[in-house]
Formats: structure tokens, sequence, C-alpha cells
């Protein structure tokens, strides 16, 4: 029985293990270290779509914090009755069910899932390379990239972004952290 018990809390351990973030996420080369896999798949989707390995790893900080199976908050009725989800955003790129669904049409990617780093990571370039294709958004502006990934691309067309102070002080942050990323892996000599 004991062997029984000790089995089934080693497969949750593991199977609850694979979506806890890296210790240290301020520091891309700790990052990277403890997870080389995550700088494998953001090459992986550099070389695809171009966008930079210090501008995804940006956007996955600020959108799931490298949590694998990130949710958006829950929304209360009355205050305490459970209403669903803010949005249907979901994993390491918090994509929402139709971006994920026209990311997995195009590319015919359609085993892809939101908790897969290396389809998280291809979902952002994918992104990303739309947003320069169809904004001529540099895939190496961090802040503006985000905007048209957080936004849209329609809404970022409209300036959607504009009217929203907060939007646009968590842009400057992304921006700030993919440039200290960029510069931390050029240290360690990962990029």
């Amino acid at each position: 029985m004991k062997k029984y018990l000790r089995l089934g809390v080693l497969l949750l351990l593991v199977s609850c293990g694979g979506h806890t973030p890296p210790r240290n996420l301020d520091d891309a080369c700790a990052l990277t270290d403890e997870r080389p896999s995550y700088l494998n798949a953001m090459q992986d989707a550099e070389r695809r779509w171009g966008v930079p390995v210090h501008v995804q790893m940006a956007t996955i900080y600020q959108e799931s914090k490298f949590v694998g199976n990130a949710k958006t908050p829950r929304k209360f009725f009355l205050g305490f009755i459970p209403a669903g989800r803010q949005t249907s955003a979901y994993g390491y790129s918090q994509a929402i069910d139709g971006a994920w669904e026209d990311y997995r049409q195009a590319t015919g990617n359609f085993g892809a899932r939101r908790t897969s780093i290396e389809d998280a990571t291809d979902f952002i370039g994918w992104y990303m390379d739309q947003a320069s294709q169809q904004l001529g958004i540099s895939k190496y502006d961090a802040g503006n990239q985000y905007l048209a990934y957080h936004e849209g691309i329609a809404g970022y067309q409209r300036g959607n972004h504009n009217d929203k102070a907060w939007l646009l002080r968590v842009s400057s942050g992304v921006s700030s952290r993919a440039d200290r990323y960029q510069r931390q892996l050029i240290a360690c000599g990962k990029l």
C-alpha cells in the first residue's frame, strides 16, 4: 500500500511541477540555466519568425510569469458566486481562444497546446510576425509589439492603447525588461 501511495504522490508532483515558474525571473541567464528548454523553444521561434528571444521572454514574463497553466482571475456574481473567468486567456502566452485557433489554422499546428512552452513561443513569434507585417512594428520593439499583442492587431490599429495609461506603463515595463534580458543574455554568452 505504501508503495502505491508513494507512486501516487510522485506522479502528482511530476504532473503539477511542469507548470511551476523558474525560481529567478529577473535573471535571464539563471532562468535559462534552470530551464534550458525555454531558451531552445525561444530560439526555435526566433529562427522561424524573427522575433528575438528577449522580446519573447519579456512578453511571457508579463503575460504569465512563466506559469504554464496560468489563467485570468475569476469573475464573481454578488461578490462570491463564481461566474467564469475574465477572458479565455490561458497558458504561458495567455493567448485567447480565438487567437489560438487562428494560429493553429494558419500554421497547421492543430495539436498545439497553450501549456507547452514550444507552442507558446511559436504562437508569440507568429503573432508578432503578423503585427510586424500588418502594422510595420519592428520585431525588436518590445513595447509596441506588446501593445499590439495585448490589444490585438485591429485594436492597435484603432489606437485603443492610447486611452489606457496603465497599459502604456505596462508596455514600457515590457520594453525595459526586454532590454535587461537582452543585456543579461549577451553577458552570459547566450545571445
